[in-house]
C-alpha cells in the first residue's frame, strides 16, 4: 500500500506507474545526455540548481542533478514535484516561506526549510505514452520572480527532454543498429547543447545577469531549442 498522501496522486496514478516502469525510466535518465540538459536550463535561468524529478509510487529520484550533490531521492510527500504531477501542470513557487500552506504538504514545507529553499518552479516531463513521469525543475535558495516568457522557455525545455526521452526508447527498442543510431544522435544533442549553453554564458557575461532574463535573450534560446527538436524528429528515425 502506497505510503502518499491520496491528495498527491493523478487520477490515472496506476497507468502513470506502469508506464514508468514499462519505459525503463530511471536508466534512460541516468545517461550524461540529460546531466547537459540540467546544466543548460539552470544555465539559462542563471540559478544554481536543477534536476530532472523522477516521481514513483512513493520516492522522489533525481537522476539528473545540478546544483544539489548528494540529492539523489528523497519520500514523495517531501518532494515539491510532486504537485506538478498531480496538478499535471508547471507549478511555480516564488517564496516558499510564503506559500500558502493549502499547496504544499507539511513535509514538503519542512524539507525545503531544511535545505534552505526558497524559489522553485517545475514543468512536466512526459513518457511517449503521454503520461507524466516527473519534472525538470529549476531551484533558488533566494526568493525569484518568474515571468510568462521564462515559463514558456522552462516549458519548452521540459518538451525536448521529453522528446528525447521518446527518441531513445524508439531507438533502442529496434536492434544494434538503433543502439547505435541513438549513439551518433546523442553525441550530436550533447555538442548542440554545449554550445547553447556557451551562448547564454557569453550573452550573460556581455549584457550582465538580469531577472527576470530578458525576453531578447529567451528568444535566442527558444530558436535554439527550435534546432533541437528538428534533430530529434529527423525522417531517418
Amino acid at each position: 500500500m502506497s505510503a502518499t498522501p491520496a491528495h498527491l496522486l493523478p487520477a490515472n496514478e496506476t497507468e502513470r506507474l506502469q508506464s514508468l516502469h514499462t519505459y525503463d525510466v530511471l536508466p534512460t535518465l541516468s545517461e550524461p545526455l540529460f546531466d547537459e540538459f540540467v546544466a543548460l536550463t539552470a544555465q539559462v535561468f542563471s540559478l544554481p540548481i536543477s534536476l530532472i524529478a523522477v516521481v514513483e509510487e512513493d520516492e522522489v529520484h533525481y537522476p539528473a542533478n545540478h546544483g544539489m550533490p548528494g540529492n539523489a531521492q528523497q519520500p514523495r510527500v517531501e518532494a515539491l514535484c510532486s504537485t506538478a504531477i498531480q496538478q499535471a501542470r508547471t507549478v511555480v513557487y516564488h517564496d516558499l516561506l510564503l506559500e500558502d500552506s493549502d499547496r504544499l504538504t507539511p513535509e514538503a514545507v519542512r524539507a525545503a526549510q531544511d535545505n534552505k529553499l526558497r524559489f522553485y518552479a517545475g514543468a512536466p516531463l512526459r513518457l511517449p505514452d503521454q503520461r507524466l513521469l516527473g519534472t525538470l525543475c529549476i531551484i533558488d535558495r533566494e526568493p525569484r520572480t518568474f515571468s510568462a516568457d521564462e515559463q514558456q522557455v522552462l516549458d519548452h525545455l521540459a518538451a525536448v527532454v521529453s522528446q528525447a526521452i521518446a527518441v531513445r526508447h524508439t531507438c533502442l527498442a529496434r536492434s544494434a543498429a538503433g543502439a547505435a543510431q541513438w549513439e551518433q544522435l546523442c553525441t550530436q544533442l550533447q555538442e548542440e547543447l554545449r554550445e547553447l549553453t556557451a551562448l547564454v554564458r557569453y550573452l550573460f557575461t556581455r549584457h550582465g545577469v538580469q531577472i527576470p532574463v530578458p525576453a531578447d535573450l529567451l528568444a535566442q534560446v527558444e530558436r535554439r531549442l527550435l534546432d533541437l527538436q528538428r534533430l530529434l524528429s529527423e525522417p531517418q528515425l
